[in-house]
């Protein structure tokens, strides 16, 4: 298995795989990654269509361009299995498993994808989005310290969390926050990257930016939306700030002088700094694509 790769997950844009303009658009678009959907995004009648569609849009891809995930339905729908099978064929960067509720979920699809020569850098990322996905979190993010295991990346699933547990959906999602805190928390556990849940509004960006904003501070790396107007002020919220950059940068020089090749602590500007410092610097500059590899 290979390392997890570093990048910038900072918008990440749902895209309905039956949807042939909105996947004609995707390489003009500024978003991070792309999340072909098989599964919310589309009626039953069109499954079978948007499952076709996916698979010329992946083999159409070029160099460069955003991360391509493709969103299967759940491996227990009529769906699933026949989605996962067709996505591992496609080789996307990664395949989002919805409906993730057990450890044991995420390694069911993993032996499907290990049965075959998928490439060793086909990850699966998983939706946490049920009552039950929240009370077994810890176990399914430690499968991110699991090298057999190919799990990058949480990603909050708000709307289901809403309509499975009965909470009020407030504008400032007051009571999702503890769940959303919790998902951040089990991400880190497992070295997992975790994505804010999408906000049905797109029309005010304003209330948009701020709800990136605080996703930022809750500590996700990036926000999943659900129309392309949402792109720019998600990248603007979860991009490093130049303070934070030049900060990075400077732990990395200080740790690269030969006297300091060997220490474990050191001092800059009058701070002390640990190796672990230069980890989350080096982190935080890979998703600035100012890293001196894309590996973690």
């Amino acid at each position: 298995m290979q390392i997890r790769p570093t990048r910038p997950r900072r918008s990440v844009l749902y895209v309905p795989a039956a949807n042939e303009k909105a996947l004609a658009k995707v390489p003009s678009l500024a978003c991070d990654c792309v999340v072909v959907d098989l599964e919310d995004a589309v009626a039953p009648a069109q499954k079978v269509v948007a499952r076709e569609r996916m698979r010329d849009f992946v083999a159409a891809r070029g160099e460069g361009g955003p991360e391509i995930v493709v969103r299967v339905n759940a491996l227990s729908s009529e769906w699933g299995n026949a989605d996962l099978l067709a996505a591992r064929e496609a080789r996307p960067d990664a395949i989002l498993l919805p409906k993730v509720e057990t450890a044991r979920d995420v390694l069911e699809a993993n032996d499907v994808l290990d049965e075959t020569e998928a490439r060793a850098s086909l990850w699966l990322w998983a939706m946490i989005e049920t009552p039950r996905a929240m009370l077994n979190i810890g176990a399914i993010a430690a499968l991110g310290r699991d090298r057999g295991a190919r799990l990058a990346c949480l990603v909050a699933g708000t709307n289901d969390l809403v309509k499975e547990t009965g909470v009020l959906a407030t504008p400032d999602r007051r009571y999702l926050v503890p769940w959303l805190m919790q998902i951040v928390l089990a991400a880190r556990a497992g070295g997992l990257d975790a994505l804010d849940g999408v906000r049905n509004d797109f029309s005010d960006l304003d209330a948009f930016g701020a709800e990136c904003g605080e996703g930022r501070d809750m500590g996700f790396d990036g926000k999943t939306l659900i129309h392309p107007a949402q792109i720019g002020p998600a990248n603007t919220a979860f991009s490093p700030s130049a303070e934070a950059v030049a900060e990075a940068l400077a732990i990395r020089a200080a740790f690269a002088l030969p006297e300091n090749a060997a220490s474990g602590v050191i001092s800059l500007d009058g701070k002390m700094v640990e190796r672990l410092h230069l980890d989350q610097a080096e982190r935080l500059l890979a998703k600035a694509d100012l890293g001196k590899d894309q590996t973690r």
